[in-house]
């Protein structure tokens, strides 16, 4: 990284062979005695390899300018259900199978929290936005979804080395949440970790004030949990995947085990050290191969567990295993699930 970034090296095949099958799972920082910030540093030589048009070219990244589009990603979201039950999507994409044509917004319930809502799982997954919000609301809180305000946090394009857009985009999202100090609530890993890391990838102290009001989801639960009074338990054993971005980046893994804790009879720890389940971003499209590998170590170590149910509080971890044949949800949907069974005794 060094000699490609500062010493003007010439790339090699063999160099960018080993940056473009890089996960960036970032589960070397955490391993890592001195540790060195890995995450940026492969961003930013990803960043030169796709300036040098040695990696993604052009019409590769045409799915990352729809991203921050979000009429236009509904529409081909909408073509998309329509090929899926038709069966005319590849079987290495993985897309959801209940997605409604006709999706409505979430609304606004008050002035206390931001819910992010992002773009893809805003477009494929809004019913655990719906779960995530609900849960606040029963904490007390009024919920402002972030909607198509702020269609896109640039979480993928930073990961794919456009970092460039993501930088744009992430001054976009600082200017257009700069009215209020109200905490930013963030379901999704991946979109969490990026909004986290906005300090360091603008640089100015504008960017970092706006990092330090961001929170994983869990996180702010667990800080409210004893507002959230609960009668009885779900009887499911839950096994907990912990995605790269909120254990290795986040550090913020734990919250998850203590919200999920009152909620069902068991929880169990895979035993592989955070593991990368293969979907690393766009990693499962361009890599599918080195991603259907991972993702079979994950599916093993699940699979050697006895559960109902495997939590994942990350999109893309949730829709590459469920495309493995897991049976798995997000971690609000869960709780949200066990709350509304209590309402009804």
């Amino acid at each position: 990284m060094q000699e490609i970034q500062t010493n003007d090296r010439s790339i090699t095949k063999e160099a960018v062979t080993s940056f473009d099958t890089c996960i960036q799972c970032r589960g070397c920082e955490p391993a890592c005695p001195s540790g060195v910030p890995y995450g940026s540093l492969i961003e930013q030589v990803r960043k030169t390899l796709v300036e040098e048009r040695h990696i993604l070219p052009r019409w590769q990244q045409i799915p990352f300018h729809i991203l921050t589009r979000p009429r236009l990603l509904r529409f081909f979201t909408r073509l998309l259900v329509v090929a899926n039950k038709l069966h005319l999507i590849p079987k290495q994409f993985a897309f959801p199978k209940n997605i409604p044509l006709r999706n409505k917004p979430l609304r606004r319930s008050g002035n206390d929290v931001y819910l992010f809502t992002g773009c893809v799982m805003d477009a494929w997954q809004r019913e655990t936005h719906r779960s995530a919000k609900r849960v606040l609301e029963r904490l007390g809180f009024g919920v402002i979804p972030t909607g198509d305000r702020i269609p896109c946090c640039g979480a993928l394009h930073n990961h794919a080395g456009l970092v460039q857009s993501a930088t744009e985009i992430s001054e976009t999202v600082i200017q257009s949440l700069s009215d209020d100090e109200l905490p930013i609530l963030v379901d999704s890993a991946g979109c969490g970790a990026a909004l986290k890391e906005y300090g360091h990838l603008v640089g100015t102290n504008e960017a970092k004030q706006f990092s330090s009001r961001v929170f994983d989801i869990h996180e702010w639960v667990a800080e409210h949990l004893e507002a959230l009074p609960v009668s009885q338990k779900l009887p499911i054993t839950v096994v907990v995947q912990d995605p790269c971005h909120l254990r290795h980046v986040q550090r913020a893994h734990e919250a998850v085990r203590s919200v999920l804790e009152p909620f069902v009879d068991t929880l169990v720890d895979l035993k592989d050290d955070g593991l990368c389940c293969g979907a690393g971003g766009a990693f499962s499209l361009f890599q599918p191969a080195l991603a259907s590998k991972a993702r079979e170590r994950k599916v093993a170590e699940i699979n050697a567990q006895r559960y109902d149910i495997v939590a994942s509080a990350n999109p893309g971890c949730l829709l590459y295993l469920q495309q493995a044949g897991i049976k798995i949800q997000h971690p609000m949907e869960i709780v949200d699930k066990a709350l509304t069974a209590n309402s009804d005794v």
